[in-house]
């Protein structure tokens, strides 16, 4: 007869993502995974797979948690602009807080996606869900007269991605956030 687990597999993902996000793929090692975990290496194999199969999880769970925010914040009614002019603040004042661990999707992207296609299949969703927000919402703010009639959406839409995921990078450094406020005052100046 199997033995039922006697941990709840959703929290110890929960944990793993934050272990994961805190010290990235490569550092964390699978001792300590089963510190932080509170659970047996053989359950961790059993109930998620390897390391690498855990933090893909994990990133698909940050990924679940995070990309609908955004959607929220420039799907409202109303003017657009405002929307993303607070989303190019937040991103700003974000990376440049005292939360060093950065955003976990930059993270895999400089870390993982250059040799592991999972890894970069979730960072390509997720900037690609990210272009298509910010795209739509520059089309509405475009029609609504709020976006001058000559700016390309999708053009804008992409300059704001790079910007806002360098932001993240730049963030993980002391001093960067003189330069998040300025490349953030840049944005909102092409935005008009």
């Amino acid at each position: 007869m199997a033995r039922s687990k006697e941990f709840d597999p959703d929290a110890v993902l929960q944990r793993a993502l934050e272990l994961f996000w805190e010290r990235g793929y490569e550092a964390t090692s699978m001792a300590d995974l089963v510190a932080h975990l509170g659970i047996a290496r053989a359950s961790i194999y059993a109930t998620f797979g390897g390391k690498r199969e855990l933090y893909l999880k994990a990133l698909e769970r940050y990924l679940h948690n995070m990309d609908p925010a955004v959607l929220d914040a420039l799907s409202q009614p109303g003017p657009v602009l405002p929307a993303v002019r607070a989303l190019i603040r937040t991103y700003a004042e974000e990376s440049g807080g005292d939360d060093r661990r950065g955003c976990m999707v930059v993270n895999a992207a400089v870390e993982l996606a250059p040799r592991d296609p999972a890894a970069a299949a979730f960072v390509e969703a997720s900037w690609s869900h990210l272009e298509t927000v910010l795209t739509s919402a520059l089309t509405r703010a475009r029609a609504q007269g709020e976006l001058a009639p000559g700016k390309d959406p999708r053009a804008v839409a992409r300059m704001l991605l790079v910007l806002m995921q360098g932001m993240r990078v730049l963030g993980r450094t002391p001093g960067g956030a003189a330069r998040l406020d300025d490349a953030a005052d840049q944005a909102l100046a092409v935005l008009g």
